[in-house]
Formats: structure tokens, sequence, C-alpha cells
């Protein structure tokens, strides 16, 4: 494991000025010619248009992308960045995406922003899979957010008592105008609510697998190579497994 600390960072900062700088420090381990995993969120944004930027003015050239997701399929499109499928290109060099929560050995959750199914086939796909957050994403415990696990519409009411069994609360995540959140693959979110936080997180998400009807769950467990976290003392970068250990 190694981690690097670029001191510059201001004390006092918000947390959008964070996000970005984590976004944008990730874009330094891209090198020409990769096929590169653009993420869905907040954070992954700011690395996306940095990106773009270095392929307008040729500093990354021969670069491709892989979107997580439809609407940074369109921000990739608008911002000039040359796209390619999955389905064309099986390997993914480098995937920069962000998390909702990061534990110190480095599994995380992601599905906040209602991507997951597609971030996840992207991230096995990837060499490299670095995530970018800002500080307040870190957790010594994973789940002391909603775990969001994506279902498909059919029968999706009898997860609940399943879920129930797991140790979970769940809700159906809604859109802004109250209708059910539907996502890329025409499939909703059950948010779910761990007491105490998820103490057996492979247990969890193997038991989410073995499910018929459940899609994909945001337990990103050992698919991480690299995070960077932005503090308000500098840029923090943690790479490889840690083995049973903490990250910090």
């Amino acid at each position: 494991m190694g981690k690097a600390v670029r001191p510059e960072t201001k004390a006092g900062m918000g947390s959008e000025e964070l996000k970005r700088q984590a976004g944008e420090f990730a874009v330094r381990f891209v090198e020409p010619g990769m096929v590169v995993g653009l993420g869905h969120g907040s954070t992954a944004i700011y690395a996306v248009r940095l990106l773009a930027t270095k392929v307008k003015t040729g500093e990354l050239h021969g670069i491709v992308g892989v979107p997580c997701s439809r609407a940074v399929e369109e921000e990739a499109t608008r911002l000039g960045i040359p796209l390619t499928a999955l389905e064309e290109r099986l390997e993914v060099d480098l995937t920069i995406d962000g998390a909702d929560e990061v534990s110190p050995s480095l599994d995380v959750i992601k599905g906040g922003g209602g991507a997951l199914l597609r971030e996840k086939v992207v991230a096995q796909a990837s060499k490299r899979e670095v995530i970018v957050v800002d500080e307040s994403k870190l957790t010594p415990v994973l789940g002391r957010g909603p775990l969001p696990v994506e279902v498909i519409p059919f029968g999706w009411k009898t997860h609940l008592p399943f879920l129930q069994e797991l140790g979970a609360q769940a809700t159906l995540r809604l859109a802004a105008d109250g209708v059910p959140s539907v996502t890329d693959q025409g499939n909703l979110i059950l948010d779910c609510i761990f007491a105490g936080g998820i103490r057996e997180p492979h247990s969890v998400a193997a038991a989410l697998d073995a499910r018929a009807g459940i899609v994909g769950h945001g337990l990103f467990l050992n698919l991480v190579t690299d995070v960077v976290v932005a503090t308000h003392t500098g840029i923090r970068h943690y790479t490889g497994r840690v083995d049973g250990g903490r990250a910090w």
C-alpha cells in the first residue's frame, strides 16, 4: 500500500472544492491511448471534465471512454471525449469513479446516483479502479448510510422480507416527483439501512448475489485498486489491497 500527500490543499475549503481536487488528481493516472471508464457522480464528473480538456489540447491522445451511465455518456459526448462500448473493448485500462462510503480495507459502497449496475460491470472489466472522494466519505464500517440494491420490477416487494432477514430495512427509492426511480436498465432501487452498519459485507454480498431478481448491489468488494481522498490537509492516495489491515 502506498500513500502520497499533496500539502498545498488549503484548510477551510468546501466539499465541492475537495471533490474537484480529488477528481482532477486522478486524471494524472491516465496515459495516452488508454480505454478509460468514466464514472458517474458529483466527484467523478470533475475527472471527466479535465480529461476532456486534455483530449482537446492533445495532451492525452488516443483516449476512448466507456461511460458508466447515460448521463455521463451525454456529458462526455458534449465535451468531445471519443467513446466506445464494452462490447467493442472488453478490457478497460483505468476507471475513475466516486463512492458513497470507503472502508479502511478499500472496499466501497456505491449507487447513491443510481448507476451501480453499470458501474460495477465497468469496474469488473477494469485493470485499475480508482475511487475519488472527499474525506467525508471515509468510514470505519460500511453501511453508515443506505446500501442500494437494484431489482427488476417484477415481484420487487418479495425482496423486502428477504432483506429484513439480512438485517436491513429497505425502502423503494423515489424520484423527485414521487414516482419510483428507474435505472438506465429499467430497474428499481431499494435503499437498505443496516442498523449498526454492515459487519460482514462479504456475507451480505454473497446473499444478494444469489437472490433471483436482484441484479446488482452497491457493495464493491475486492475491486478497488486506488482511493484518492481530498482532505483539508492534502490529497491522500491509497493503493493496493490492505489484506485485513487498515488504510488509515
